[in-house]
């Protein structure tokens, strides 16, 4: 892999070298500014002013060469829509081939002008943010906020497919129309009615390939992908894609599924219950915080383990995950027949080092094929959700009590004992037909070398599977001996390597990470006090039953698939990721603030009300959230034991602990005050993290 200065020139059409952004001579301004600065011939507000109308003259030329091949393209399909129309007007079959190439060798024209804006906008950022890194400012947000916002912007013909989508859609439905036209003589069905190929033309296939990555487009399936951290590897070559079918195997892939599915019930089947089992096993119902938040305690510590456990196998660390969880159910049905909160608060803790969630997730990024991951990735994110709403509802349907010799089963145990029952079905399914995928090491990874004659894929985000850029080199020398090293963040020996320490990897958060990150933690605290503390709450308030908070957790876990459909088909198209976050931030934090009980009685409305809108603001928010940082995260945090979904893990966990811990502690000033006690830091956390999005509002795009 070779520095961006170089790919980018390997990159370029020839014919069109000199409309691209001179990356180089921004280079050289950068040294010089720098150099300048130093001696003190220099002023920052000078340098600021300077290389602003440098950009602005680049991306000025870009746009109207941009402009200009569009209209060349326009054109052409002018041309061909005459044709196409004296087609259909004599009905000669004879014709359509000739025609379909036609339309083909302009997707070819456009997949050239993709391939021209994707480059520059790579090498937009890559200056923008070596400028950052190079004089400490916050050039960038200064930058976008002023061009990106303003009425005549050039920067978003950039930075957004302008006026590519009409010819996409005249190129597809002209081709889909012809191909139908040619099998139905005639009698054919437009693509708006029936868009589906018969027989996919690889040229469209490519074009809408290029679309996607430029737009990072929002359909529901990338949207739950996102979500679940697990984004696709646009850089990936058809060949690695079939290395990857070589190791997929559909019912691993299911049991994967299945693993998140039953963890998922086991965390929220003993909720409606926690509350009754500690009173009866002699602590107060607050102590159902602890009970609780055990087991993410314990999570903080295993998704460590199993991450770098997934480094060598799959398998192992999926049969030990069920042993645990077999094991620690059984101690917390048991802890009622021997009357002892320590076995039931280190079954739960078991039931924590059991959460293998970074092995599934792991599991989908390595093994599945590129053209199945986003559907995996929806499938994960699903399973979680339908697990979160099963586990409630099950509890519901547990209110029975008898005896079988000495052991009870009751509301209290009999999640313990279902459960273990789950995991041990699932050990001997997992057992039987998980298979161990081979294992791919970066070794056996060949760096792929660009023609110069040939359009080069590259995403202008950097793949979480695998970096954009990188060089064997520390520093490469250009023609004119500047150095040629671009990753601002990252040293580029280093970039194709995972990071494997802590430390290593807090270096490489940028501030718009740590606000993300921050985010999500306030978001999964905002949801763990509205769960853990319901039975508490709703007993106290309205007196209500086991069957009633089951039913009512249940509602609100059914709202997440709902949701997330609504947002990643309809909301995230409508509207930038980052609006849709501070909105989402800002409806969280009305949510939490109607949950307060003052002066008036408390009511139902009023409770069920506030719950669903802060938990409903939540979900949108996750969804979001975990897109905004899969994007601006660095590629280096893709793979190995610290990576991107650990870190957004233990960011979640954590919130959880810290939330059931707060439900406790609030305990020792009795049930009337524990409502308003636990409303109050969480909004102290809300509030920051929309100032803290504030600040970084203008780097999320």
């Amino acid at each position: 892999m070779v520095a961006f200065g170089k790919k980018l020139r390997e990159s370029q059409i020839q014919e069109w070298q000199g409309y691209y952004l001179d990356y180089k001579l921004m280079k050289k301004k950068l040294n010089r500014y720098t150099q300048q600065i130093e001696v003190g011939t220099q002023n920052r507000h000078l340098v600021l002013k300077d290389f602003s109308i440098l950009l602005d003259s680049e991306i000025e030329k870009i746009v109207m060469f941009l402009l200009q091949q569009q209209g060349v393209l326009a054109s052409k399909l002018l041309n061909l829509g005459e044709q196409y129309d004296s087609v259909l007007q004599q009905v000669d079959g004879a014709k359509i081939p000739e025609l379909q190439e036609a339309y083909r060798s302009v997707g070819q024209d456009l997949l050239r002008i993709l391939s021209f804006v994707e480059m520059n906008a790579i090498g937009l950022r890559k200056i923008l943010k070596k400028f950052d890194k190079r004089f400490g400012y916050r050039f960038t947000d200064y930058y976008v906020k002023t061009r990106a916002n303003h009425p005549y912007s050039q920067l978003r013909q950039v930075c957004k497919q302008v006026g590519v989508g009409a010819v996409v859609g005249a190129i597809s439905r002209n081709l889909a129309d012809l191909q139908d036209f040619q099998q139905h003589c005639g009698n054919y069905i437009s693509i708006y009615d029936q868009p589906a190929f018969s027989h996919p033309d690889p040229v469209l296939d490519s074009i809408r390939a290029a679309v996607n990555r430029l737009s990072n487009s929002t359909s529901f399936l990338h949207y739950l992908g996102k979500h679940a951290l697990l984004m696709g590897d646009d850089l990936q070559s058809p060949s690695e894609d079939h290395a990857d079918d070589g190791r997929y195997h559909f019912m691993s892939l299911l049991l994967n599924l299945a693993n998140t599915f039953l963890y998922m019930v086991n965390t929220y089947i003993i909720v409606p219950t926690a509350d009754n089992y500690s009173m009866t096993l002699g602590a107060a119902a607050t102590v159902c915080g602890v009970v609780i938040g055990s087991m993410a305690v314990a999570q903080v510590f295993s998704s460590v383990y199993f991450s770098a456990w997934s480094n060598r196998s799959y398998m192992r660390p999926l049969v030990f995950s069920s042993i645990i969880l077999l094991v620690g159910n059984t101690l917390y049905a048991l802890a009622y027949d021997l009357n002892s909160i320590s076995v039931l608060l280190i079954g739960r803790l078991f039931c924590g080092l059991g959460s293998a969630r970074a092995v599934n997730r792991r599991y989908i990024s390595d093994c599945v094929p590129l053209k199945l991951r986003m559907q995996a990735s929806a499938g994960f994110v699903s399973a979680g959700a339908l697990g979160m709403a099963c586990g409630p509802a099950l509890a519901c349907l547990l209110q029975t009590n008898f005896k079988i010799y000495k052991l009870t089963f009751n509301e209290d145990t009999l999640p313990g004992w279902i459960m273990a029952l789950a995991w041990l079905i699932y050990l001997l399914w997992l057992s039987i037909s998980f298979k161990e995928p081979s294992r791919v090491t970066t070794e056996n990874i060949v760096p792929r070398e660009s023609n110069s004659g040939k359009i080069v894929n590259i995403s202008v985000e950097n793949g979480p599977t695998q970096p954009l850029l990188s060089n064997s080199k520390a520093k490469q020398k250009d023609g004119d001996g500047d150095t040629d090293c671009d990753d601002a963040e990252e040293n580029p020996t280093e970039i194709q390597k995972p990071v494997n320490s802590i430390v290593s990897a807090y270096r490489l958060l940028t501030p718009s990470v740590k606000v993300q990150l921050y985010i999500y933690f306030m978001l999964k605290y905002a949801m763990e006090i509205v769960l853990a503390e319901s039975s508490v709450i709703t007993g106290y308030y309205f007196i209500w039953s086991t069957s009633s908070v089951a039913i009512f957790l249940a509602c609100l876990g059914l709202t997440v698939l709902p949701v997330n459909v609504v947002v990643g088909s309809y909301i995230s198209n409508m509207f930038e990721e980052r609006q849709v976050l501070l909105a989402s931030e800002i409806l969280v934090c009305i949510g939490i603030l109607l949950s307060f009980h003052v002066l008036i009685p408390y009511s139902v409305p009023q409770y069920v009300s506030s719950a669903l809108i802060t938990f409903v603001s939540a979900e949108v928010l996750e969804g979001v959230n975990l897109s905004l940082l899969s994007r601006v995260m660095s590629s280096r945090l893709s793979r190995g034991t610290y990576n991107g979904g650990l870190l957004s893990t233990e960011a979640g966990t954590l919130a959880r602990v810290i939330a059931d811990g707060t439900i406790t502690l609030a305990g020792f000033w009795g049930e009337s005050k524990l409502l308003n006690t636990t409303l109050v830091p969480a909004l102290v956390i809300c509030v920051s993290s929309i100032v803290a999005t504030c600040f970084t509002y203008n780097s999320l795009y």
